[in-house]
């Protein structure tokens, strides 16, 4: 038998769908199935989403090395779009395997935070924008700067349905920006100090 400990702690939440016993436990059976021996997972989030004959289910793994799993299904069915989301991640989680035991790198355990602010909570009127125009800063969050390679990146971002990652590039010591451009490449932003 299997112990507590050995799994990751799963939790389902639901969105305009009330999670039953017996989805939660289709769910965690799913995700405990998942178990590949690296990356190690250390939490999971199920979202599960029902918006008239679409049935959606996200899933979020916080996995050991800073290393961030996400994927998203939508199908007319939801037991399905669990299926679905599942193989997703299970592929991805292999992808990440094979690419890191190709080029594996030592790194430091550090991670930097930056706190993004609002600094203006009134409608923002932008230069040379016609009046009545106007771009609130509408949300804030709390985002964890984690050291990695570019390629590292790319392989995060990848695995995410986010449109930026920001990272700290060992290399040159500095905060760097890789985001999704629209012709499905990346592009990468590395300021500089002048």
């Amino acid at each position: 038998m299997i112990t507590a400990n050995a799994h990751p702690p799963v939790k389902v939440t639901g969105r305009h769908l009330q999670i039953t016993e017996a989805i939660n436990d289709y769910v965690t059976k799913k995700i405990e199935s998942l178990h590949l021996d690296y990356p190690k997972i250390i939490e999971a989030h199920v979202i599960l989403e029902v918006a008239k004959y679409r049935h959606s289910a996200e899933v979020v793994l916080v996995c050991s090395n800073h290393i961030t799993i996400e994927a998203c299904e939508e199908t007319n069915d939801m037991y399905a779009a669990i299926d679905a989301v599942a193989d997703k991640v299970a592929r991805q989680m292999r992808k990440y395997k094979t690419r890191l035991m190709k080029k594996h790198r030592p790194r430091k355990d550090i991670i930097h935070h930056l706190e993004e602010h609002v600094l203006d909570t009134e409608p923002v009127e932008l230069e040379g924008e016609e009046n009545g125009h106007h771009h609130p800063v509408v949300r804030t969050e709390r985002y964890p700067v984690k050291p990695m390679f570019v390629d590292e990146a790319v392989l995060q971002l990848e695995m995410s349905h986010r449109q930026f990652i920001v990272f700290m590039n060992p290399r040159s010591s500095r905060l760097n920006v890789l985001f999704r451009r629209k012709s499905g490449d990346f592009g990468l932003i590395d300021p500089t100090g002048g």
